[in-house]
């Protein structure tokens, strides 16, 4: 119980003194100096010091949605958006003194963590430490600096590699530029070989540490560990952009087979079933309060009474006092209806209403407070936002299936479900299913099969098994057709899937640029990309820049290359 009140009580000071962090931990203002003062001197600061690099993640939560949105197919700024918003949305290469462009509060997350790490292993070699505990704490900060530093790379292009603190910004020029390419390796490798002879693989796990005593359902502290991103989708997404595409398949699709053999329940993490998908459920994925609980793998979240909120509200609604600088474009929206795009099927497609919507005779984007049923006031701009979710893994999955010419996986992934391939599993004399089918456990299934429970096994049955992205029998969407063999026009399937799935949530132009590089053909992202600004003046300026590869965002951090 004193945990727990050392930590609520760092969580508020972190909140009280902004998103910056904690007077602690280190105060970031731009190219201003930091402070690098000893902070962690006993235990328990070594957990709220990790709180302190969260505040930091918090800060740039929402800046790769309006970064990777703005120059993508769906958003738009309106008539009284700020400038620095156009400059944006119209590719220009000269960003100086743009504060969206500019990425220093990305570099403040990375060298949170570098201070973090430094500090945590000095008090550790001066100190007996809980070793479990101080594992988990350097491997999580691990993947939140490969996050960050990942994250960086798909928004410039280019990452400067700072792999020790820093005292100033302007230390920049001290470090290596990484390209994308090479930041990838760069992030694969600090996983792998980690710090302090301990990997990225460690899991945190909050509620147990400081909060053993409450049950699950009620500590305050059971999503905590949302907040870091978790192993396997983590390289998961880095094995994907390296080409590395089983290995991909193998972490997530294993995680995702070890979570469903576990249990028999029905609402299950991350399984796109009737439990999931249907009663509406999809567009309560932001509607919540908190991250919809069997939606979510990992997200950054927000306490408005906390004084914790990022503009991700400010910028798409039209209520007084936000300030609808962004808008769904004409051609983001008919992507839902245009038959050619998105197969419809007997029923409109239910994440139109989710995505954007007629109010106050504007188009708005509301998935990130759907209209119908808005639980935050106006001035509550505490949503949060899943860096991982449901979608994630299966347009991951369905990715590299492809890659690897197995489009009957693909068609599970994206149109289908696992359900519709029931009986290509294997069967005992008792007809209970075993075996795998493309990897797959009959767990995502309806059949009879062995679910190991801790008291020892049974023989039980799913009643609603997986049914996939687009639910085709359960929304009656149409089928997106996949062809065998045709790798190429799969990814454009895929790609406009997620169009549909992710559609405001600053995922969908990085994945753009991942396809156009391997296909060796940008093409794939200045079709869809250039149809936004028809009827502009710049349409094929726009797409002229895309066709030469210049689709990164310029910033001169003053490095040498």
């Amino acid at each position: 119980m004193k945990m727990k009140k050392i930590l609520l009580n760092a969580v508020l000071f972190c909140a009280i003194t902004t998103l910056g962090g904690c007077s602690d931990f280190f105060e970031v203002d731009t190219d201003n100096t930091l402070n690098g003062d000893d902070y962690i001197s006993e235990e328990s600061e070594m957990y709220s010091g990790y709180i302190g690099i969260m505040t930091k993640m918090q800060a740039i939560g929402d800046k790769a949605i309006y970064l990777n949105e703005l120059r993508g197919e769906m958003v738009e700024p309106t008539e009284t958006a700020p400038r620095e918003l156009y400059s944006l949305y119209n590719y220009e290469k000269d960003l100086t003194g743009n504060a969206y462009a500019d990425p220093a509060g990305f570099y403040e997350v990375i060298n949170a963590c570098n201070d973090y790490l430094s500090k945590l292993h000095a008090y550790k070699n001066s100190h007996n430490i809980n070793e479990t505990h101080y594992k988990a704490l350097i491997s999580s900060t691990l993947r939140i600096k490969a996050w960050t530093f990942m994250t960086i790379a798909k928004i410039y292009g280019e990452v400067v590699w700072v792999d020790k603190p820093m005292t100033s910004l302007r230390d920049l020029s001290k470090f290596k530029t990484l390209d994308l390419d090479k930041t990838m390796a760069a992030c694969k490798n600090l996983l792998d070989i980690g710090f302090d002879d301990i990997d990225g693989t460690y899991e945190t796990a909050w509620k147990d540490w400081v909060d053993p005593d409450t049950e699950l359902a009620d500590s305050e502290y059971r999503r905590w560990d949302m907040m870091t991103p978790p192993y396997y989708a983590l390289y998961g997404e880095i094995c994907l952009w390296l080409g590395k595409y089983q290995k991909c398949i193998d972490l997530i699709q294993g995680h995702m087979n070890d979570v469903y053999r576990k249990t028999n329940n029905q609402s299950v993490s991350c399984l796109r079933n009737d439990m999931l998908i249907g009663g509406g459920k999809w567009v309560k994925y932001w509607n919540n309060e908190t991250p919809y609980d069997y939606s979510s793998v990992s997200a950054i979240m927000y306490d408005y009474q906390h004084h914790q909120t990022n503009d991700l509200i400010k910028h798409f609604d039209s209520d007084y006092p936000n300030k609808y600088w962004l808008r769904p474009s004409e051609c983001g929206m008919k992507h839902f209806t245009d038959e050619e795009f998105n197969p419809v099927g007997t029923a409109e497609d239910p994440r139109i209403k989710g995505t954007f919507r007629m109010y106050n005779n504007k188009y708005v984007i509301c998935k990130f407070r759907p209209i119908s049923d808005a639980v935050r006031a106006a001035y509550r701009n505490d949503v949060h936002i899943y860096t991982y979710r449901d979608a994630d893994l299966y347009l991951m999955l369905a990715e590299a299936f492809n890659q690897l010419g197995k489009t009957d996986a693909v068609n599970a992934m994206i149109n289908t479900g696992v359900q519709e391939y029931v009986n290509e599993f294997d069967k005992d004399g008792d007809g209970v299913s075993y075996g795998t089918w493309n990897g797959f456990t009959p767990h995502w299934t309806t059949e009879k099969t062995i679910y190991n429970f801790e008291s020892g096994s049974k023989i039980e049955s799913r009643k609603v098994g997986d049914r996939g992205i687009r639910a085709t029998a359960y929304w009656h969407t149409g089928i997106r057709p996949l062809t065998i063999g045709e790798i190429q026009d799969n990814d454009k399937e895929i790609m406009k899937e997620m169009m549909l799935e992710m559609s405001c949530e600053g995922k969908v132009y990085p994945a753009l640029i991942r396809m156009s590089r391997r296909h060796k053909d940008n093409s794939f992202m200045a079709d869809v990309i250039s149809e936004k600004y028809e009827g502009k003046g710049n349409a094929e300026a726009i797409r002229t820049k895309i066709m030469n590869g210049d689709y990164f965002i310029h910033w001169d951090l003053g490095t040498e290359k």
